[in-house]
C-alpha cells in the first residue's frame, strides 16, 4: 500500500497539527576529494515554537510516506545516494499524537494507524539508499522507531528525553522498536528501554547515553550537529566510516536465545513488583518481543499492529492518556488559581534554614536549576559543613556521571555556602526553612528571620503537615509567608504543593509559582489544611490498612489488600521507606485535626518506642516471602476480627472517597483534577488508573460515600479493580 491508501483515516482528523516534511538536496562533502554525491534531507516541522513539540498524526504519516515514496523513486533512478531524517530545533519527534490516538473509535481505526506507521516506516526502511537519522533532540516512542528504522543513526550530545515510553502509556513500542531495539542493543538493553525505564518515573536516556548503549553510531555537539552528521554520513557512503555495534546480537545464535529468555523473564518479574500486572501493556511488550525472536520483521509488524489495534481499546489506555494528556502535559502548565505571573519579584539569592539532609537536597536544586548563590545555617559549624560536603559530594556524582560538565559542577559548588549566622539572609529575596517538624520551632525561625531579612524578602515553609496560617499568626508581615512543600527525594520528585495562607499576597505566591517553573517543578495551589492534599490522602490510606491489621488481619493480607491497584509499593513498605517515625508523626498531627477518620496505631507506637524500622525483617523467609520477626510480633497486640483482602480493599476505596470528597467540600483544591495530578505527580499514582478521583467513581466508591461522582459525565472510563 502507500501512504495515500490511508487518507480515509486522516480525513477523520481535519484539525491535527500537522509536522510537515521539507526536503532539500544537499551535495554532500568531499571525502578523499570527491563528493559521494547528492543526499536529500528530510526535515520535520510542524512551524510552532519549541513549546509545541512535532507528534505523527495521520496526516503527518501520509505526507511523510507520500515525500519518502517520492525520494524512493528518485533513488532508483541515480538522482540520491541517501537521505537523511532530522528535527526542528530541540526535536526530533515527540511520537504519536496522543489527541489522535485516543480518539480512534473502534478497533479497525486503531488497527489502520497502526499499519499506517508501519507502511510508512517501512518505506523508510527500504529507500534503495541508505538512511539516516540525525536525533538533534527529543525522541519519543514514534520519534524514536523512525531512527530505529534507519539504516544509521547520529544523536546530539544536547539530545535530551530519548525513549520508548509506550508501557508506560498502555501500549507497546510498535512501529518497530520492539523489534528493532533488541537485535541492536541486545535484550538485556532493551527492556531496559522498553520496562525498567518506562515504568521508573518514565526515565528517559541523554544523547551520551544511548550512544553508549549503541542506539546511534555517532555523536556530535549540538552546534554544528548536522553538519557534522553529514560529514560522517559521506564518510559512510564513501566507506571510511563504519558503525561498530558492539551491543548488537543475533537473535538465532544459541546464546543469544538463552540472553532473551533470561531478560524477558527478568523483566516479567519487575512489572509484576511495580504494577501486579494491574496493567496489560508491559505484559504485551514483553509478550511481543519473545514471539519475535523467532519472526522475521514483516511478521512481528502484523502481530505489532494487532497488539496496538486491541490496546487502543482498553480502559487502561483511555485512563493513561486523561492522566498523562490531560493532567500532566496540559493542566500542569495552567495552575488553576495561579496569581499573574507579572506579579513576581526577582530572586537572586536563596536561603535555606536546617543543613539536613531535605535542606541539603533544595539548596542543590535551587542552585542548579536557578543558578543563583544559595546560602544554607544551621545551629553549629559542623552541621553547616555536613550539609555544604553533601552539596559538593552531590555534584562530584553528578560530575563522575558527567551528567554535568566540569564548569557547570564548579560554578554549582561555587554557589552554595554556608553559615552558623542567619544574618546572611539580609540580602535574600527567598529564604525557606526545612528544620524539625514543630510548630513551635518553625514559628521561633521565621521570628528571627524577620528581623533580619528585607521587607520584599519572601518567607517559605517546608512543612509537610503543620499549619501555614499558625506560622504566619505572629509575624508582622503574614503576607509574606507561602508553604513551597516539596516530595522526597528532591531532585525526582516533581511535584511542588504551593500552600496559600489566609493572607498570603499575590506578589508572595505568584514569586513561588515561577520559581516552581525555574525548578522544573510542577506546582499546583493547596488551600491551607492538615498535610495538604497528598499526604492527608497517604496517611488515610495507611491507616486503613494498618487499622485492619492491628484489628487482626494477618500482615501479607492487610499489606497486599491493594495490589489490585498497581501501587508503587505497598502500605508497610511505604511506611518503613517514609519511617515510621515520620509517618506516626504526620498521622498524630492529622489526628488531632480530623478525630477519628486518622487513627494513631498503639502498634505503630510500640515498634518506634523500640527502634524497629519496619514491619517486615530485612529480607525474605525461607519460603521467599516477607515476614515479621518473633521478637516484632511480641512487641504488638491484636485483635480478633480479621478481614479478608476485598474487604480491605473496599474499605480503603470508601476511606479515600469519603476523605477526597471532604477536601473538595473544603476547597483544598480547585477542583479534582488537582488532587488526580498531586496524586500522580507526588505519590506515584499510577497512570494507567487515570487518576485517583475518577478510579474511585469506577469503583462505585464516590457514590456509595458521598451520593455523587467527583467527575464531571464524558470524563475517561477506566478498569475497575
Amino acid at each position: 500500500m502507500s501512504a495515500a491508501d490511508f487518507r480515509q483515516l486522516a480525513d477523520l482528523f481535519p484539525n491535527e497539527t500537522v509536522t510537515h516534511s521539507y526536503v532539500q538536496d544537499i551535495e554532500l562533502p568531499a571525502v578523499n576529494g570527491t563528493s559521494p554525491g547528492t543526499f536529500a534531507l528530510v526535515t520535520l516541522d510542524n512551524g510552532l515554537d519549541h513549546s509545541k513539540p512535532t507528534t505523527l498524526g495521520p496526516n503527518t504519516l501520509i505526507e511523510l510516506g507520500t515525500e519518502l515514496e517520492a525520494l524512493k523513486e528518485r533513488a532508483a533512478r541515480g538522482e540520491i545516494v541517501g537521505v537523511g531524517v532530522t528535527g526542528k530545533p530541540y526535536f526530533l519527534v515527540a511520537g504519536a499524537d496522543l489527541s489522535t490516538v485516543k480518539s480512534l473509535n473502534g478497533r479497525e481505526n486503531g488497527l489502520w494507524m497502526a499499519q499506517l506507521g508501519h507502511d510508512v516506516y517501512a518505506t523508510l526502511a527500504n529507500l534503495g539508499v541508505p538512511s539516516f537519522a540525525f536525533i538533534n533532540g527529543l525522541a519519543l516512542g514514534g520519534g524514536l522507531e523512525i531512527a530505529l528504522q534507519s539504516t544509521y543513526r547520529t544523536v546530539s550530545t544536547g539530545a535530551g528525553a530519548l525513549a520508548l515510553p509506550e508501557a508506560f502509556i498502555g501500549l507497546i513500542p510498535g512501529w518497530g522498536g520492539v523489534y528493532i531495539l533488541p537485535r541492536l542493543i541486545g535484550p538485556e538493553n532493551a527492556l531496559k528501554v522498553m520496562i525498567e525505564n518506562p515504568l521508573s518515573n518514565n526515565r528517559t536516556l541523554t544523547g551520551p547515553q544511548a550512544y553508549e548503549l549503541g542506539m546511534a553510531d555517532a555523536i556530535f555537539e549540538p552546534a554544528d550537529f548536522v553538519e557534522q552528521s553529514l560529514h560522517w554520513a559521506a564518510r559512510v557512503l564513501a566507506g571510511t566510516a563504519a558503525p561498530e555495534r558492539a551491543n548488537a546480537v543475533d537473535p538465532s545464535a544459541p546464546e543469544v536465545a538463552a540472553r532473551w529468555a533470561e531478560a524477558v523473564a527478568a523483566a516479567r518479574a519487575f512489572v509484576e513488583a511495580k504494577t501486579s500486572n494491574a496493567s496489560p501493556a508491559p505484559a504485551k511488550v514483553l509478550d511481543v518481543m519473545e514471539a519475535n525472536r523467532t519472526l522475521t520483521q514483516a511478521e512481528s509488524a502484523a502481530l505489532e499492529c494487532e497488539t496496538l489495534a486491541d490496546l487502543m481499546q482498553t480502559d487502561e489506555f483511555r485512563s493513561t492518556v486523561y492522566a498523562f494528556l490531560d493532567l500532566v502535559q496540559r493542566r500542569s502548565k495552567r495552575p488553576a488559581g495561579a496569581p499573574d505571573r507579572k506579579l513576581a519579584r526577582p530572586v537572586t539569592k536563596i536561603g535555606v534554614v536546617g543543613a539536613g539532609l531535605m535542606a541539603s537536597q533544595l539548596a542543590l536544586l535551587f542552585a542548579r536549576q536557578l543558578k543563583v548563590p544559595v546560602v544554607l545555617t544551621d545551629i553549629d559549624q559542623a552541621r553547616v559543613d555536613k550539609g555544604v560536603g553533601y552539596v559538593h559530594a552531590e555534584v562530584d556524582k553528578l560530575l563522575a556521571k558527567k551528567r554535568i560538565s566540569p564548569d557547570a559542577a564548579n560554578r554549582t559548588r561555587a554557589l552554595v555556602s554556608g553559615s552558623v549566622s542567619k544574618d546572611v539572609f539580609a540580602d535574600a529575596d527567598f529564604v525557606i526553612e526545612a528544620v524539625f517538624e514543630e510548630l513551635t520551632v518553625k514559628k521561633q525561625v521565621f521570628k528571627e528571620l524577620e528581623a533580619i531579612v528585607s521587607p520584599e524578602c519572601i518567607l517559605a515553609t517546608n512543612t509537610s503537615s503543620l499549619s501555614v496560617t499558625a506560622m504566619a499568626a505572629d509575624l508582622q508581615h503574614p503576607e509574606r509567608l507561602v508553604g513551597f512543600h516539596f516530595f522526597n527525594p528532591v531532585a525526582v520528585m516533581p511535584l511542588l504543593e504551593i500552600v496559600r495562607a489566609p493572607r498570603t499576597g499575590d506578589a508572595v505566591l505568584a514569586t513561588a509559582f515561577e520559581l516552581a517553573k525555574g525548578l522544573k517543578k510542577t506546582a499546583v495551589l493547596v488551600k491551607d489544611a492538615p498535610a495538604f492534599v497528598v499526604n492527608r490522602i497517604l496517611l488515610r490510606l495507611m491507616g486503613e490498612v494498618t487499622a485492619a491489621f492491628d484489628e487482626g488481619t494477618p500482615a501479607d493480607v492487610a499489606d497486599n489488600a491493594l495490589r489490585p491497584m498497581g501501587l508503587p509499593m505497598t502500605p508497610f513498605t511505604l511506611g518503613a521507606m517514609v519511617g515510621l517515625p515520620v509517618a506516626q508523626h504526620v498521622q498524630e498531627s492529622l489526628h488531632a485535626a480530623f478525630g477519628d477518620r486518622f487513627p494513631v496505631s498503639q502498634n505503630l507506637q510500640k515498634l518506634i518506642d523500640n527502634g524497629v524500622k519496619s514491619i517486615w525483617a530485612p529480607g525474605n523467609g525461607p519460603d521467599g516471602k516477607p515476614f515479621i520477626p518473633a521478637e516484632t510480633l511480641a512487641l504488638m497486640s491484636f485483635g480478633s476480627t480479621p478481614s479478608t483482602g476485598e474487604d480491605v480493599l473496599r474499605r480503603t476505596q470508601d476511606a479515600l472517597a469519603e476523605e477526597i470528597g471532604l477536601m473538595l467540600d473544603e476547597g483544598v483544591v480547585a477542583g479534582p483534577e488537582d488532587i488526580d495530578l498531586c496524586m500522580i505527580l507526588g505519590a506515584g499514582w499510577p497512570m494507567f488508573l487515570g487518576g485517583i478521583t475518577p478510579y474511585l467513581d469506577r469503583v462505585g466508591a464516590s457514590e456509595r460515600v458521598t451520593g455523587r461522582k467527583f467527575q464531571a459525565p464524558g470524563v475517561t472510563s477506566g478498569p475497575a479493580a
